[in-house]
């Protein structure tokens, strides 16, 4: 029962997309590396709690082919701001973030070199 259990896991991780613009943060990788934790052995893997494993899988499969989104369809495909799903992609993609955190960073440094008694050679040292 094992092995078929490790099959669907593999076949689940198979279908489900890596989306490149979230580098470490991608649920399909994250996903796939649990699997790798969870089947050590393979299909040998002897596992503890068979009706948690379904469970987690039956979830999974609800996440992946949009289960709650098509039973409860949205009238609108924006939020309250207006801002629409492929705007919210954008925004979270790990370079826009990687920039905002760059520009936070360089508002701080300008902020404690304007206050600070140090330069800011002496600081990177």
């Amino acid at each position: 029962m094992a092995a078929s259990r490790y099959r669907r896991f593999l076949r689940l991780c198979e279908e489900w997309p890596v989306e490149e613009t979230k580098r470490q943060r991608d649920l399909g990788a994250a996903l796939r590396q649990r699997v790798a934790q969870a089947f050590r052995e393979g299909e040998n893997t002897p596992i503890a709690d068979p009706e948690a494993c379904d469970q987690m899988y039956e979830s999974l499969v609800r996440i992946h082919t949009n289960y709650y989104k098509n039973k409860y369809p949205r009238l609108k495909d924006t939020t309250f701001t207006g801002v629409t799903v492929e705007d919210c992609r954008m925004i979270l993609a790990t370079d826009i973030l990687k920039q905002m955190e760059d520009m936070k960073k360089g508002t701080w440094r300008r902020l404690r070199e304007k206050f600070s008694a140090k330069k800011p050679e002496e600081d990177s040292k």
